[in-house]
């Protein structure tokens, strides 16, 4: 069963060469070397979850530059939580609207799903400027992590 296990492990790192996932942030804060960067993937079931996630994104963005200052570090928001972004729902979320700028000010490319948006009729201009949205929260992942970012899931 092990040596089984050992050739699906193989057979998965050949076909997708890059993807490097950390099971916790510890894991990543214990690396010798900076990695490439940070991309944590938020994918949640309502907009209250995100204003909820959000200080464990600004510890977990603290952390990590004060272990590897300068490090690039990226947000990716492609689950029903993505809309208390819009530019509408923000302005109800006390803390959220204040704590994106402050990602943002501080050099965290914040992302959110165009095609899951689209499913709600909802376009890129209902988000504000500050926020990116991207054709696919996934791809935008991919991207990421085939230039050697470590993705990280709150």
């Amino acid at each position: 069963m092990m040596h089984r296990l050992l050739k699906i492990t193989l057979l998965l790192g050949m076909l997708l060469p890059g993807w490097l996932y950390a099971d916790s942030l510890d894991e990543i804060l214990a690396l010798k070397e900076a990695p490439t960067g940070v991309v944590i993937e938020i994918v949640k079931s309502g907009a209250a979850d995100l204003e909820e996630l959000l200080p464990k994104i600004q510890n977990a963005t603290r952390q990590l530059r004060k272990r590897f200052p300068d490090l690039p570090v990226a947000v990716v928001s492609h689950g029903q939580e993505q809309f208390a972004l819009t530019s509408n729902n923000i302005k109800n979320y006390n803390k959220l609207e204040t704590g994106v700028k402050n990602l943002v000010s501080d050099d965290v490319d914040v992302h959110v799903c165009a095609t899951h948006a689209s499913w709600y009729d909802i376009t890129p201009e209902d988000y504000p400027d500050y926020i990116d949205v991207s054709p696919t929260g996934p791809a935008q992942i991919n991207d990421y992590v085939n230039l050697g970012y470590i993705m990280l899931d709150l």
